[in-house]
């Protein structure tokens, strides 16, 4: 009796360490291929412009301005409002196509808050430089401005350089130089390793590179504008500045502030009960078991907690974030507000995970312009 209980109770511990893994591997997989999976329903002609018959959805239906890129190439720029056409589906204005581009009937897409696809699309003028990271050669747009005043763009988890020019254009408004970088692991950094993120600890590495070539090229102050992943990541680099005194403020937009939380709401967003996140915890932070998982070594998850971190917060921040973000928990970004009021403002959005711009582009940009004019006077 002893030796059945005893085996019931190793082969659950096995089965929950399973869990475990599996959910440590899947968090930080290698950057898939983009989903496609929206179907064109149909595509109407007017004399006001073409538009593109949906399924109705919460995300075809929100209002905001979003981009549909299609698996066969070409992407379609959608109008804010979505129009009815019965009770199943919903219709979207297209504003701009790729050149030469038609959507048609049966195509399949994929719905974006990533607006642009590159900056000559968003009306800016850049340039291709490549930084020198500890991983390789990292590509990277540089839009010139002020040379005193850098604003550096990170990108999130899964996301592309692309994402970013949707900040990009209210640093332009302001007169920085912009530097839109990108890192390892990603879709256009260079592969290190396994090609799993490490959450940010050794990608921060790479954005650390970034700003010494601004530096380099004159920069006396800088903005990091982070996005997701990508403000773990801009936090970070403020926290150990390797020039002190040169970052000025950060601009987050749906920042990860606690990844043991974002982990248990993604959990759960993909159906997981939330506190099976706490499963991976190890997986992510012990060497021994992190190696298992794929990864280089373990990730001190415990430092990209500012939650618990911010009496530490040095550095004026600017939060933008959605209250239907189902990823990363608004609520995070709340309690940081609350701990620090003489370091962080909070503006909230009725969005999802980093498409506060989207649903009012206007008081996202005025928003960011008027906060930086007092933070920064030119």
């Amino acid at each position: 009796m002893i030796g059945r209980i005893a085996l019931g109770a190793g082969a659950a511990a096995a089965a929950v360490a399973g869990v475990g893994w599996a959910i440590a591997r899947r968090l930080t997989a290698p950057v898939g291929p983009r989903m496609f999976d929206l179907t064109v329903r149909g595509v109407e002609y007017t004399d006001d412009g073409d538009l593109i018959v949906l399924d109705r959805t919460d995300q075809a239906a929100a209002p905001g301005i979003y981009n549909l890129w299609f698996e066969h190439g070409g992407w379609a720029q959608l109008a804010t409002d979505s129009v009815d056409r019965g009770p199943t589906r919903v219709a979207r204005r297209i504003t701009g196509t790729t050149s030469g581009f038609t959507p048609k009937t049966g195509d399949c897409a994929s719905w974006s808050g990533i607006y642009y696809a590159t900056p000559a699309d968003a009306g800016l003028h850049a340039r291709d430089i490549t930084i020198t990271t500890p991983a390789g050669p990292c590509p990277a747009w540089r839009i010139d401005g002020d040379p005193s005043t850098w604003a550096i763009h990170i990108h999130g988890l899964g996301s592309t350089r692309a994402g970013t020019l949707r900040g990009v254009l209210a640093a332009t408004e302001l007169g920085y130089t912009s530097l839109v970088v990108s890192y390892r692991n990603t879709a256009e950094g260079p592969r290190v390793g396994t090609g799993r993120t490490t959450f940010g600890y050794a990608e921060t590495s790479d954005v650390d590179e970034a700003i010494g070539y601004a530096v380099r090229r004159g920069a006396e102050q800088v903005v990091i504008f982070g996005w997701s992943m990508g403000a773990a990541v801009a936090l970070q680099l403020a926290d150990h500045p390797r020039h002190p005194g040169l970052i000025a403020a950060l601009v987050l937009d749906s920042p990860v502030l606690n990844w043991t939380e974002v982990i248990k709401s993604n959990c759960a967003r993909s159906g997981w009960p939330a506190a099976a996140g706490h499963l991976a915890i190890p997986w992510l932070t012990l060497d021994p078991l992190a190696r298992t998982v794929g990864l280089p070594g373990r990730i001190p998850l415990p430092t990209f907690d500012w939650t618990s971190r911010a009496v530490e917060l040095n550095t004026p921040t600017l939060i933008l974030h959605g209250t239907r973000d189902d990823s990363v928990p608004i609520r995070l970004s709340q309690a940081l507000r609350d701990a620090r009021p003489d370091l962080v403002e909070l503006e909230t959005f009725d969005a999802g995970h980093t498409l506060c711009w989207n649903s009012d582009l206007d008081r996202w940009r005025n928003t960011v312009t008027a906060w930086l004019k007092v933070r920064i006077p030119r």
